[in-house]
């Protein structure tokens, strides 16, 4: 469009403007999905095992039913209540009702959302592939957060993104080839499947989730094959350092199952947006090319 080639900025503004309104809506992705996936679970279970009397989930529960409330008091939130990051400035993390403490992790999300939103606006520029590549930023914040709270990284969320990935490398939107692209998918899930079983049949214990499997392969599929070894290894530097920042703060022993979710996600978005510029930083301080 000509007005982002006479106003370069306005589409970072903008990218950032609905950052911020989409991360409100994220908070209520990272704390309903889990919720409607046990829910599902509840109900197969109840209908699949009769003879086990397990009462199904009942009412509507969905991103959109029932409608936000305060869970102390149960007030519905108002309109006014969810203007990002300034209502929970202006009621000062507090519910304007009972006055019961509003968790800043949901200002966090919406003003995560909304840098990283405008930093790949104005790292890529206006296209509709940056525009994906927003939405693609929307859901690692989601499987992040939902990976640190509930262990889980939702089929709803990495399915979804693996065969977008694909599909914009098909019909020609992505800078991927489709032949990088699904090489990077199935090569994704297959590195972390083989570390899955060698870990398994060498100590008898599962060391990661399927999840993270998925969400590499999702990663792969977006960022071609080529750039797997990159993420692989800027996710392991990243759970090392925040693992051991853990195991400091909560004292826990290092046998503690960590999420490994949250570190694919920041690696594969480290090397979205600065993967070149490492990798050259790498080959020519290391290899000497």
């Amino acid at each position: 469009m000509d007005i982002f080639y006479y106003y370069p900025w306005l589409f970072p503004v903008l990218a950032a403007i609905f950052g911020l309104i989409i991360g409100s809506f994220l908070n209520v992705v990272i704390h309903r999905l889990p919720i409607m996936m046990e829910r599902e679970w509840r109900k197969e279970c109840a209908e699949s095992f009769p003879e086990y009397k397990i009462e199904p989930p009942q009412g509507t529960y969905n991103l959109s039913i029932p409608a936000s409330t305060c869970p102390k008091c149960d007030t519905r939130i108002r309109i006014i209540d969810n203007i990002p990051v300034i209502s929970w400035l202006l009621l000062r993390g507090k519910c304007h009702q009972c006055s019961n403490k509003i968790s800043a992790r949901y200002p966090l999300v919406e003003l995560l959302s909304g840098v990283m939103s405008l930093m790949v606006a104005y790292q890529f520029g206006f296209s509709f592939y940056a525009i994906c590549l927003i939405f693609f930023t929307f859901v690692l914040i989601s499987a992040t957060f939902i990976d640190l709270d509930t262990m889980l990284l939702p089929d709803q969320l990495t399915l979804p993104l693996t065969w977008a990935g694909i599909a914009l490398a098909l019909i020609g939107i992505s800078p991927v080839s489709l032949q990088d692209a699904v090489i990077g998918a199935i090569a994704g899930y297959l590195a972390l499947w083989v570390v899955y079983w060698a870990f398994k049949l060498t100590t008898g214990k599962e060391g990661m989730g399927y999840g993270d499997f998925k969400l590499l392969a999702a990663l792969g599929a977006w960022l071609g094959w080529q750039y797997l070894p990159m993420i692989i290894l800027l996710s392991s530097l990243v759970g090392l350092v925040f693992g051991l920042i853990q195991l400091r703060l909560k004292r826990q022993g290092i046998d503690k199952a960590f999420p490994f979710g949250p570190y694919l996600a920041i690696a594969g978005w480290i090397s979205l947006m600065w993967g070149d510029l490492i990798l050259d930083w790498y080959l020519g301080n290391f290899v000497g090319i």
